[in-house]
Formats: C-alpha cells, structure tokens, sequence
C-alpha cells in the first residue's frame, strides 16, 4: 500500500466561502422569483443546517420574506427550540412554532408497539406536510435544508426532510456547511453543537452513523467528487472496511435520491425520455 498521507478533510474540502455565499444566494433569489414567488418558508430545527439556509435566504430575500417554522415534539430537546429562537434573533426573522406532539401521539395510540425509528419517520414527514400547508397559505416555496453528506449516505426521510422546493445546501458537504456557517458568523454554539435531527432525546447524527462528518466528507469527496475506485481509496490510505460500508450506504440509498420509476410504456416516458430538469416551456 502506498504510504502517501492521507488527505484531510480541511485539504480536500477547503471553499472560497464569499464565492459560494455569492452563488447560493443569487440561486435563492433568481429560483424563487422566476416562478413567481417572493418567500420560502423552512423547518427551523435550532441545527447548523437550517439556520444556514435561513442565512442565505435572509440575504436574498429580506428577513421578512423568510417564514421559519419551529415544530417540537414533546421529547425534543428545548434547547434545540432556543436555539431556533436564538437564530431568529440574529436574523431577524419572526418564528412561528407549531408543535407536532398531538398529531403524531393520535397516530402512534393505535400503534404503540412502534419503535423510535418508525416514530422519527412519522415526526419528519409530519413536520413536511406543516411545511407544505404555510407553502400553500403563505404563497411561499419550501428550502431545503439537506446537505450533500446526508443526501449521499441516505441519511434523511423521503416526503420528509428531503423534499423541498429548492435546495441551497444540497451540493455542500456537512464540513463545507460548518465553514459556511462560521464565515456568515452565525451563532457559535449552534455551529459547535453536535448535529442531530432531534426525533428523540439525545439523538445524535454521528453515533447514528457510526462514524464523524469529518471522516466521511473526506473520503465522499474522493469516491463521488473524484470517482476515485475503493483500490484507489484504499492507495489513499482510507480503512478498507469503511470504504466498502459508505459505498454501501450510498448504494442502497439511490431510491431516495431520484424519482418514482414509472415503468415504461410509450416512447417518451416521464422519467427516461422526456427529462426536462427544469423551466421547460419557456
């Protein structure tokens, strides 16, 4: 094996952030404006994510143009709700907090025997249709706040978390979104706390995975940015055994980034050769 170290996560990850700041936000404003919005509403966990995406809409739409949604269970942890708050604050934003507990304990009284990870799914696509229905009632596009590591690993809810109208974070890798957040001075303890979807107290996003951001961003970069092969990860000096562990998470988890298969019939179907990713028509 080669003995040439292994790149850091800093090395291989590094960004211009007022580049990148320039871009996301002119992505915001120009996205929502063409299809003839003014303001997105998010989910305002209390996490470094949303508030990033709050951040960037904030400067491309106005505070005012920004609907941030808090939406607690009752196990969640009230510091991620101060922290929303806090987020706010620095924003300027005015939070609106809907609290999901009686919807998703009317549900789960017919189930109890449901485990956690049934109820986190339940909790995340509860909190999407809130998000959806200030969509319709606020004339107002849902962001997004999923990031690339996540997207890739699997690591999220379908018609929960991962459904948004436009995504500014989605090409961000989770150590690109803490070297965004700092450069926006975005409140320090919310970018240092330890990432969690906060479905259940104590959750964290690290030991649900089995492994730190920093680690897997840096060797995501290599396999998907680079196309480097698990050979050639391996020549890179990563762990052959978490090399082939994140291949499968991402291999197993396409479904969730595409969408549904329809199965083909006629000569232009849907999904195969009619594929217009965007502003078709115009």
């Amino acid at each position: 094996m080669s003995t040439t170290p292994k790149p850091t996560a800093f090395d291989t990850l590094a960004i211009d952030t007022e580049v990148v700041t320039e871009i996301l936000v002119g992505f915001l404003h120009d996205e929502v404006h063409k299809v003839g919005f003014d303001r997105v509403v998010l989910g305002l966990s209390g996490g470094v994510d949303s508030a990033l995406t709050a951040a960037l809409a904030c400067r491309a739409l106005g505070a005012d143009h920004v609907i941030p949604v808090i939406m607690p269970y009752r196990t969640s942890s009230p510091r991620s709700e101060a922290d929303a708050r806090h987020v706010c604050e620095a924003l300027g934003m005015t939070p609106t907090v809907s609290d999901i507990s009686p919807q998703i304990d009317a549900y789960f009284a017919a189930h109890p025997d449901a485990d956690r990870g049934r109820r986190g799914n339940k909790m995340a696509r509860e909190r999407m249709t809130i998000l959806y229905d200030f969509s319709w009632s606020h004339r107002a596009l849902v962001a997004g706040t999923s990031n690339k590591t996540e997207l890739l690993l699997g690591y999220g809810t379908i018609h929960g978390d991962m459904v948004s109208a436009l995504n500014p974070l989605g090409d961000l890798y989770k150590t690109q979104i803490f070297m965004l957040a700092r450069a926006l001075d975005l409140p320090v303890h919310i970018i240092d706390k330890p990432p969690s979807a906060d479905l259940w107290e104590g959750q964290s996003d690290e030991a649900e995975l089995g492994f730190g951001y920093a680690a897997v961003d840096n060797l995501l970069y290599h396999m998907v940015d680079e196309r480097r092969t698990p050979e050639e990860l391996a020549e890179l000096g990563f762990n052959c055994e978490f090399i082939d562990e994140v291949c499968q998470k991402v291999r197993v988890s396409q479904y969730k980034r595409r969408p549904p298969l329809i199965a083909k019939l006629g000569v232009r179907t849907i999904d195969r050769d009619f594929r217009y990713p965007r502003d078709w028509g115009n």
